[in-house]
């Protein structure tokens, strides 16, 4: 079915303008030394329900229509923006993976994201789960979702703070990073249980488990979780060597023509092993990511490295010219502060989730010998929830595991946070002193 010239134009209005008005609202966050993902979503927020749809409805429904050709190209443009941020982001977290102090990063990270979710858990009693829900969604998914947006932090945020404010290169940025990345790949691995639990209990069945037919919504859902587990657990640690021999490999012409094709083609590939077994797709996007990132990183041959370089520049200077910014627009299209925001579940979830994050963290990392100031400021800046924490709330609304309320939140405590992260250490002391640069070569002589 080919488009309209009226439809055509129609669409490519609605993602000029919506581009526009992302980079437009990350521009103004940049100038302002704040994370810039916060401007694009508050860019859409303002051409969604929230402002446009509420000042102008006309003007809102004739740019961003329920139905038609506009809501479906938007989407897949969106959702490839959702899969080129977790490729980018699977790049980003193995170039987290810095030495520092292992009793730091392990004491933190234990207590940081075990103590909040398991205060997530307790808490969820008090909250009535159908509330707050999706058609798939159950008390068991709902406590999950719950937990995780309470324990969450933020590689691609936080990295990004850090780089504008000149700290990656300090000991504290090579702590949060660290922490964030072990936290995140818990969260990956959780969420790959709920939406293993949430297909299970929908009446669509898709990829694999549907060539047997349906055997009972119990074998459903153990095989919707046991085949996300075992993609985790095969490709986390074969995808490196399984790309390294593709790239390698004398018959593959297009990483010779083109690095950067063969990259997008190897995370194609992943997302379709991820369709034909019926698990999400943003799973495979981050663990290609990471294959392809470790690969190009333990590369000997210097020339084929710079070559990998180039390419992981390019992909990224596209993606965030186009894709992402769509993506994190369309987050904020989709928010309705009017309608779908339950203030004092808010309220409550917001004060939850920084309070029981951030006293995790400082006790932590006061129980691994770190100074009151450095445990405030670790606190602090792993409270930021950013990209993960939007990716679970947009990944769990659109398996139908939530609703459109905890979407909402989830997505506000996620910027708020981020918000707080950022202006925090724009004032706070994270320099490394001399006492810390000597405890830490100490420490690292040590562990070798």
């Amino acid at each position: 079915m080919s488009l309209s010239s009226a439809e055509l134009a129609r669409l490519l209005v609605a993602i000029a303008v919506l581009l526009v008005a992302a980079h437009a609202g990350g521009r103004v966050f940049a100038l302002l030394r704040q994370p810039p993902v916060i401007g694009e979503i508050l860019g859409g927020l303002l051409l969604g329900p929230t402002v446009l749809g509420l000042l102008a409805p006309g003007a809102a429904n004739g740019l961003f229509p329920h139905t038609g050709v506009n809501p479906v190209g938007l989407g897949v443009l969106q959702e490839l923006g959702l899969l080129m941020l977790m490729f980018l982001s699977g790049h980003e977290v193995l170039g987290s993976r810095t030495a520092t102090r292992r009793r730091t990063v392990v004491a933190v990270a234990v207590s940081g994201l075990v103590i909040p979710f398991a205060v997530g858990l307790a808490s969820v009693g008090l909250v009535d789960h159908t509330a707050f829900s999706g058609p798939h969604g159950t008390k068991v998914t709902f406590a999950l979702v719950f937990g995780i947006g309470v324990a969450v932090t933020s590689i691609p945020v936080i990295s990004r703070i850090m780089l504008d404010l000149d700290l990656l290169h300090t000991r504290f940025a090579r702590v949060v990073l660290s922490v964030a990345l072990l936290e995140d790949v818990v969260l990956y691995v959780t969420l790959a249980v709920i939406l293993g639990l949430a297909q299970g209990s929908s009446d669509s069945v898709f990829g694999l488990w549907a060539l047997f037919g349906q055997s009972g919504t119990g074998f459903t859902t153990v095989y919707y979780i046991a085949a996300s587990l075992l993609f985790f657990a095969v490709f986390m640690p074969l995808g490196k060597p399984i790309f390294a021999a593709l790239a390698r490999s004398r018959f593959n012409f297009l990483e010779r023509r083109s690095p950067t094709a063969f990259r997008l083609t190897f995370l194609l590939c992943l997302v379709l092993v991820c369709a034909f077994l019926g698990v999400n797709p943003v799973f495979g996007a981050i663990l290609a990511g990471v294959a392809a990132a470790g690969a190009d990183a333990a590369e000997p041959d210097e020339h084929r490295r710079e070559e990998a370089v180039h390419a992981w520049e390019a992909l990224k200077r596209f993606s965030m010219a186009l894709f992402i910014p769509l993506y994190f627009a369309g987050v904020g299209l989709q928010l309705d502060l009017v309608h779908h925001l339950s203030v004092w579940f808010f309220l409550a979830y917001l004060g939850l989730a920084c309070a029981t994050k951030s006293v995790s963290v400082w006790l932590g990392a006061r129980l691994a010998g770190e100074p009151p100031r450095t445990a405030v400021n670790l606190a602090v800046a792993l409270n930021a929830r950013g990209g993960p924490g939007i990716v679970l709330a947009t990944v769990t609304l659109s398996a139908g595991v939530i609703n459109e309320d905890f979407f909402t939140v989830l997505v506000i405590l996620s910027i708020l946070t981020s918000q707080i992260a950022g202006l925090w250490l724009q004032h706070a002391d994270v320099s490394d002193s001399a006492a810390d640069s000597a405890a830490e070569s100490v420490a690292d002589a040590e562990a070798a």
